[in-house]
This record gives C-alpha cells, structure tokens and sequence, in this order.
C-alpha cells in the first residue's frame, strides 16, 4: 500500500511542479492556488509513504520519478524540448529508480 501512495505522490509532484509553470503565466489568484494546495497533498501523501518505506528511498523515488516526469510533462503541457544528451540521463534516472524499488528494504 505505501508503493502505491507512493505512485500517487510522484504524480501529484509532477502537477504540482507543472502548475508553478502554469501558474506563473496565467498569473491569476486561482492560478496561484492550485500550487499551494497540490503542495499540501504531495507532502502528506510523501510522509504517509514513508510509514511503510525507508524515507530515503521514498525520496529518491518520489525525487527521480517526478523530475522524470516534469520534463516529460512540460514537453507535452508547454513544448518545451528535450535534446538527446538529456533522454539519456532521463533514462538513467529511471534505471536508478528501478532498481531502487527492486532492492528496496521496505
């Protein structure tokens, strides 16, 4: 179950970390609210995982997955560009990630 809270945090991190970037351009009081409050949830989403996962391996998780994911997200949200030195090292994340969660103790 803490995997799983786990997955949802990361998302939650990469819309949280997308809506700054929104937020910024749209630059409305609604706008600026959803930041403030995907903050809130991702951090308690992130402390409930940690009850059943070693805090660090919660955060690089959490950590990888969601830069990971930003870059994909503000790709596809705002077209920004991805050169291919960058993929790479993306992809090492995710391997990094990966075998983060296969030895993992928790």
């Amino acid at each position: 179950m803490s995997w799983l809270v786990l997955a949802i945090a990361v998302v939650t991190e990469i819309c949280w970390a997308l809506s700054l970037k929104w937020a910024a351009t749209a630059a409305t009081w609604q706008a600026s609210t959803v930041p403030i409050v995907l903050s809130f949830v991702n951090m308690g989403l992130l402390a409930l995982a940690m009850r059943g996962i070693p805090a660090g391996t919660a955060y690089a998780v959490w950590t990888g997955l969601g830069a990971v994911g930003v870059i994909i997200g503000s790709v596809i949200v705002f077209g920004d560009r991805v050169p291919p030195a960058q993929a790479a090292f993306m992809a090492l994340t995710v391997v990094g990630v990966v075998g983060t969660k296969l030895f993992a103790t928790g």
